[in-house]
């Protein structure tokens, strides 16, 4: 028989944050504690929820437009207004996605011819680069620096253009180190982008989670907004992970290919979490804020934490990660977590797993309570102590 899967995926790595989710769930052990997965533990806030019930018991469970409900595109420009300063378009400019996931897909999909080379700065998100390879197009990495704060310079980004450059992709506030680029950063990478007529497609689903001052996006400046693609959604602000809901926002001309994938592949997002989402935009600030208080809170613990123990640590300003350096240990990011795991029962993921820039570091989520936080943080500082000792 011939080979009857395509050579484009194989040559793919599986995710290397779920390797350790699946590790802990073959274990099936009581004690130990997963912080691998970036997933709220939160539950959906009530009035949210109300609002995907009530939306089922009056039948409301057939498709909407391919690019979403009218009052939910409506919704997402206002906040985008309100929160960027941005007008949108929800007619010609918004489309509502499968999560943000679904958004970065067929962005790049529907942006990238094959040979077009994608500029993705990492550590980052797991699915930026096998998503730029599954449109034939050429991952180019720009290995971000803990000097310089995990922040994308000028000079880095100028460094890696060539003429088949296309598309750059603007991961911040970060996944995995909890990096953030400020208005001034923006500014000066604005201009090479321009310079260099480049499209940048901006994740900012952790806008809500800052921790230093409020977000800016790169679309908000002079000249960005016809030339980047703005992706959201409502799993991190809101706890809304299995509603499964995102957005695109950008210039009509790649909205309108992005909604021709969109309707081929999915015809429409959730019409029950649609619904919820607008209810979530409405009258959820006050759920956010509270939320973004208690991640605060359990940073500061993480921090305070780390640096007790004398372990190099980046002080994250957004997403709710901490990203600490455990080079002195002589170990590779991946010796180290499955040492963790099997010694300590802690799960954490490591730096690797986001790029190999992400080599000596371990990322660990606090998007879990306090009182599991804080065993970890025993379990780690006695791990610490072991193997500094196995050193002498």
């Amino acid at each position: 028989m011939r080979n009857p899967v395509a050579d484009v995926i194989v040559g793919i790595k599986p995710s290397g944050i779920r390797k350790f989710f699946d590790i802990v769930t073959e274990m099936n052990d009581k004690d130990v504690i997963s912080l691998g997965v970036g997933e709220p533990d939160f539950d959906t806030p009530w009035h949210i929820r109300d609002e995907g019930i009530y939306s089922l018991e009056k039948g409301k469970s057939h498709y909407t437009a391919n690019t979403g409900l009218v009052e939910l595109r409506k919704e997402i420009c206002n906040y985008i207004k309100r929160s960027q300063g941005i007008d949108y378009d929800f007619a010609k400019e918004v489309l509502v996605t499968v999560g943000g996931s679904e958004a970065i897909d067929i962005g790049l999909r529907a942006m990238c011819n094959p040979g077009d080379e994608v500029i993705i700065p990492q550590p980052s998100y797991v699915s930026y680069e096998p998503c730029a390879l599954l449109t034939g197009a050429v991952p180019v990495v720009i290995d971000l620096k803990e000097e310089n704060e995990f922040r994308l310079t000028a000079e880095e980004l100028r460094a890696a253009i060539t003429p088949k450059t296309k598309v750059l992709i603007l991961p911040f506030p970060n996944n995995p180190t909890g990096a953030i680029m400020e208005k001034k950063d923006l500014e000066a990478i604005r201009d090479v982008i321009i310079e260099n007529d480049l499209y940048v497609m901006s994740d900012e689903i952790y806008a809500e989670l800052t921790y230093k001052e409020k977000h800016v996006s790169i679309a908000s400046l002079p000249g960005m907004k016809e030339r980047t693609i703005l992706i959201n959604g409502f799993s991190k602000a809101y706890a809304m992970t299995g509603w499964r809901l995102g957005y695109a926002c950008g210039p009509e001309v790649i909205i309108k290919q992005m909604t021709k994938i969109h309707q081929y592949c999915i015809m429409c997002a959730p019409t029950t979490s649609q619904y919820a989402a607008v209810e979530a935009l409405k009258n959820g600030d006050k759920d956010v804020e509270e939320m973004r208080m208690e991640y605060n809170r359990r940073r500061r613990f993480l921090l305070n934490a780390f640096n007790e123990m004398g372990v190099k640590v980046f002080e994250p300003y957004g997403a709710f990660y901490i990203f600490p350096c455990i080079k002195e240990f002589g170990m590779t990011s991946e010796e180290f977590a499955e040492r963790f795991l099997k010694e300590m029962k802690v799960a954490a993921v490591p730096g690797t797993a986001f790029g190999n820039s992400g080599e000596g570091f371990l990322r660990i989520s606090y998007a879990y309570s306090l009182e599991k936080l804080r065993e970890a943080m025993r379990r780690f500082a006695i791990f610490v102590e072991k193997l500094r000792s196995e050193q002498k």
